[in-house]
């Protein structure tokens, strides 16, 4: 089946290369320029290429330099507007041509957010950065947007800023004086970069801004090197948060899978309004400075984007439909790097945490139990954004676990999972494809046994089942949450002491416990009926979560607070817990963008008071980025 978020004719031809040469301008925040096609003709004939755009004002097509005519059809409200290229006739399967597209973004493009200088950490220059995962590299480039697609680039791009983009640089040094040594603001630099491993077109990025950098310490005898990006008021923390691990991960990731292939493995710390934790662009992962907590306490989620480099971007799903084999595994595997860095109870640990999260995005969606399934039938033309969430990942690592455990356990499973990254790495599949080769590898390496043991999944109930619950009920190592659980119990039972000061609880509580062992308090906390107003203040005020910078702690807190939204507690908490999002409650003004937070936060505020929710949002939403805008004026039913 071909992907239905695209209208491009990727089946009849498809480009194999692009060659991007890009200007920016972030006086009218505006790229210009052009993208130039290297097709292989797959059907004999073909007499158009049909390419994906969104918001795109196209300005020329040529071949071998000569103008074609191009017909930019009507836009759909998903997919955008199909861009209709001729093509010379006579064209043959296997045959290559180069096509040439001239073109600006628009100020419409969801894929870009230019931030004004007060939107940055050190507030002195502007900044620019994209996000085009799942559909959105269409509106930054014409290009035939689906993950079907596997495409090689490379990018010439003239700034004022230094240009960071998802390949390896080739000029000027990343080593080398900050913007080649010329006056960053203004004097342009052309950058140089070349991206020779094929990736869908959703990895193609780009940042540019007022960024330095700084190398990690060569590993061993990696050729690969690695290394972060950050604005000067944050390089030396960020370099400090991720310095240590980074390096550490990505080789034992080798160990369980196969080389790294990519040659460069950055970070890019971004402004706060990137949407999410993190995004897997080839070469250059982008995080969020959320995770930048100066205890190192989040740097797990490098293991998560760095895993996306076998997982993803490597063995690729084919369409939005099989999105769970990226999540899924990329899950599976972090956790499975969390046993063998730590303990097998980490593991298991991590799973406990995921469990939280897939409890709330299945009763998300439980008007639409559709998007609940692990593979989606989407419609042709369906917003795959609309079905975002924990569950591919959830569910996914879930499944995966269970085959794990059914066909004999860690050991005996990992060369199974070397020997799928080995065939598929550089391909795209299906679920179909993925369970083809599940069985084609058990009956060659177990034989009727493990066939059987594969027959006992229920694999439609897996794959499209809908509920509240997995098809199996996992059990997990609980060691870590014992103390956890037990401290969360004695809470519960002190609701009935309406005096405060009579309560036994003190700071030192914690201080044996990490940063996801008091999630997991938290979380637990979420299990029982709501505390009274009392004690969630109290709560808040002796272990710091009502002020604590881990975002993930103080999310988790509110999250508690607004739980029930009639109670004393959410209408008392609304204010503070909205104030934090957009940055009201801040001497730097800056937001939470990151949609794990933002969007949840606002849901849970509209449900205790809808004028509350909707007067900030409104007020500060311009501020956010474009992908997490359209969500949330969603989310509040706003326009």
């Amino acid at each position: 089946m071909a992907d239905p978020t695209t209208q491009s004719n990727y089946l009849q031809i498809a480009s194999e290369h692009v060659s991007l040469d890009w200007s920016l301008d972030f006086d009218t925040q505006i790229i210009s320029g052009s993208a130039t096609h290297h097709l292989l003709v797959k059907e004999g004939g073909v007499k158009e290429v049909v390419f994906d755009t969104s918001e795109l004002d196209l300005l020329d097509a040529k071949i071998d330099g000569k103008s074609v005519p191009f017909d930019l059809k009507e836009k759909h409200e998903v997919m955008g507007s199909a861009l209709h290229v001729s093509l010379p006739s006579g064209l043959k399967s296997g045959q290559y041509i180069d096509v040439t597209i001239d073109y600006k973004t628009t100020s419409e493009c969801l894929a870009l957010q230019w931030l004004d200088k007060a939107q940055t950490q050190g507030k002195t220059f502007p900044f620019l950065f994209s996000q085009c995962q799942p559909i959105y590299a269409r509106a930054v480039a014409p290009l035939q947007d689906s993950p079907s697609v596997k495409i090689s680039y490379s990018a010439k791009v003239t700034s004022i800023f230094p240009v960071l983009l998802s390949a390896i640089r080739q000029s000027p040094s990343s080593t080398g004086p900050v913007h080649d040594g010329k006056v960053v603001g203004k004097d342009p630099v052309t950058y140089s970069y070349h991206q020779p491993v094929p990736i869908p077109s959703y990895l193609i990025a780009i940042a540019a801004g007022n960024v330095h950098y700084r190398a990690f310490p060569k590993f061993e005898d990696k050729e690969w090197t690695c290394g972060i990006w950050a604005e000067p008021e944050l390089i030396e923390s960020a370099y400090w948060e991720f310095s240590e691990d980074t390096a550490r991960f990505l080789a034992a990731e080798e160990k369980i899978v196969t080389p790294y292939k990519f040659g460069v493995y950055d970070l890019l710390v971004l402004p706060p309004s990137f949407p999410y934790g993190g995004m897997e662009n080839a070469c250059l992962s982008f995080l969020t400075p959320t995770l930048v907590t100066g205890d190192r306490s989040l740097v797990d989620v490098v293991v998560h984007e760095l895993t996306h480099s076998w997982f993803g971007n490597g063995v690729t799903h084919a369409n939005a439909s099989h999105f769970w084999l990226n999540e899924g595994w990329t899950t599976y595997i972090e956790r499975v790097l969390q046993q063998h860095l730590y303990t097998p109870a980490h593991r298991d640990f991590s799973f406990i945490i995921g469990a939280k999260a897939l409890k709330n995005a299945l009763e998300e969606f439980e008007s639409e139990p559709k998007y609940q399934r692990l593979v989606i039938d989407f419609e042709l033309g369906e917003d795959p954004d609309t079905a975002y969430g924990s569950i591919p990942y959830e569910k996914g690592a879930n499944l995966i676990l269970h085959l794990e455990r059914t066909l004999g356990g860690l050991d005996v499973f990992l060369p199974y999972v070397k020997d799928y990254v080995s065939t598929f790495i550089g391909k795209c599949i299906t679920t179909e494809e993925w369970k083809d080769h599940l069985y084609g590898y058990w009956e060659k390496h177990g034989g009727p046994e493990k066939i059987k043991a594969l027959d006992s999944v229920d694999w439609d109930a897996w794959f499209y089942g809908e509920g509240q619950h997995l098809p199996v009920e996992l059990k997990y190592d609980t060691s870590l949450v014992e103390a956890v659980y037990a401290l969360a119990s004695q809470w519960d039972a002190s609701r009935s002491t309406s005096d405060i000061t009579q309560l036994q609880f003190g700071e030192s509580d914690l201080k044996d416990f990490d940063s996801n062992q008091i999630i997991a308090f938290i979380e637990r906390l979420q299990s029982y009926a709501p505390l009274p107003l009392t004690h969630v203040q109290h709560l808040g005020t002796l272990y710091k979560f009502a002020t604590t910078p881990n975002a993930e702690i103080r999310f988790r807190f509110y999250e508690l607070a607004l739980v029930d939204a009639k109670s004393d507690s959410a209408k008392a908490f609304a204010t503070d817990a909205v104030n934090w999002i957009v940055g009201a409650d801040s001497p730097s003004g800056l937001i939470v963008g990151r949609m794990k937070f933002c969007r949840p936060i606002f849901r849970a505020v509209f449900k205790v008071d809808q004028d509350l929710a909707i007067r900030t949002w409104n007020s500060k939403k311009d501020a956010f980025h474009p992908v997490a805008k359209k969500l949330i004026d969603k989310d509040l039913k706003v326009n």
